[in-house]
């Protein structure tokens, strides 16, 4: 019998730069997209991650995001038949907008983001200043969250600050983040969540609802 996929067949290095012009395929506008091959069932996402929100949310479409080769290989072989969830090779701090509307999503996930530890390489993390306006704009106002979790303290701080610095986004308060039955599964959904487990490491979480623009009242 042919078993899951296992990643050690699917070496990566831990880190990509994301400034580089790696080779991607992309729509020119959302509404050019077709997503019948990454969706069959429109005819009729960390691999363990986005499989867990499949089952909490079957009538949800999921996408993964991936700049590298083989962990975007991996995790297409991982969904298997799952018709809701999908993964594509592309470089979200680039092309974000080509592939979703405004206001289009209600849920991204941030999980264990590459902390980018040199000051001179801090412009390359994913949330940013600059990024954060992208991801209010494909989220959707009021109900859309943005959801992180990293085990580096240094790089929650830096999430969380310019998150509450940005004028479209509010932190959920401890009550919310109880009530939200995704928040647990990001502890312990991923595989680089387990690796934190097993070496005995912390993670801090945070997420952020897309709120209405202040200046458009």
């Amino acid at each position: 019998m042919t078993g899951p996929p296992q990643k050690k067949y699917y070496r990566q290095r831990a880190h990509s730069n994301p400034m580089s012009d790696h080779c991607f395929d992309y729509p020119v506008k959302p509404s050019s997209k077709d997503w019948t091959p990454e969706y069959p069932a429109l005819d009729s996402f960390s691999d363990k991650k986005i499989l867990a929100l499949s089952s909490m949310f079957p009538q949800t479409l999921i996408l993964g995001l991936e700049i590298r080769v083989k962990v975007s290989d991996y995790v297409r072989d991982r969904i298997g038949s799952y018709q809701n969830i999908a993964c594509l090779r592309s470089n979200a701090m680039k092309y974000l907008p080509n592939f979703f509307e405004k206001g289009q999503l209600t849920k991204m996930f941030f999980l264990f983001p590459d902390p980018h530890f040199k000051k001179a390489k801090h412009k390359w993390r994913i949330i940013n200043p600059t990024l954060l306006a992208e991801y209010a704009y494909v989220l959707r106002e009021g109900a859309g969250l943005l959801y992180t979790i990293t085990d580096v303290h240094d790089l929650h701080l830096w999430m969380v600050s310019h998150l509450e610095a940005h004028p479209l986004f509010q932190r959920l308060s401890q009550e919310e983040l109880d009530a939200d039955p995704v928040v647990e599964k990001l502890y312990s959904s991923t595989e680089e969540g387990h690796k934190v487990e097993r070496s005995q490491g912390s993670k801090w979480c945070a997420v952020f609802r897309r709120i209405p623009d202040p200046f458009n009242q």
